[in-house]
């Protein structure tokens, strides 16, 4: 009886082959409203003047604020174990502001 209640619980998720080989991104830019949370993943090439959005990935703010804790405990746990990662604060200097609201990567 266990085992069936163990079986219920479980998610059955699906990766296909095109997903599984992800997209590379170097720059976030996430906005919000009251209601979802928006992230452009993009990918920046040096000495491209235009990058394009790769991936948009919309959120509620509770699955957004449950992604941020998932990042945070990830990321101490890789710094334990490699070290602490640096900040790159300032490294990339581009206009983040395209009409909508402010941004932050």
């Amino acid at each position: 009886m266990a085992e069936d209640s163990n079986n219920q619980n479980q998610l059955n998720i699906e990766l296909n082959e095109q997903i599984a080989e992800g997209e590379y991104s170097n720059l976030a830019i996430i906005t919000h409203s009251t209601s979802e949370f928006v992230m452009d993943f993009i990918r920046v090439m040096p000495g491209v003047p235009k990058a394009k959005v790769k991936s948009r990935v919309i959120m509620t703010p509770q699955h957004a604020k449950r992604l941020m804790k998932a990042l945070a405990d990830n990321i101490a746990k890789f710094e334990s174990v490699n070290g602490s990662i640096k900040d790159v604060e300032g490294a990339i200097n581009l206009p983040l502001n395209f009409g909508g609201p402010t941004a932050q990567a």
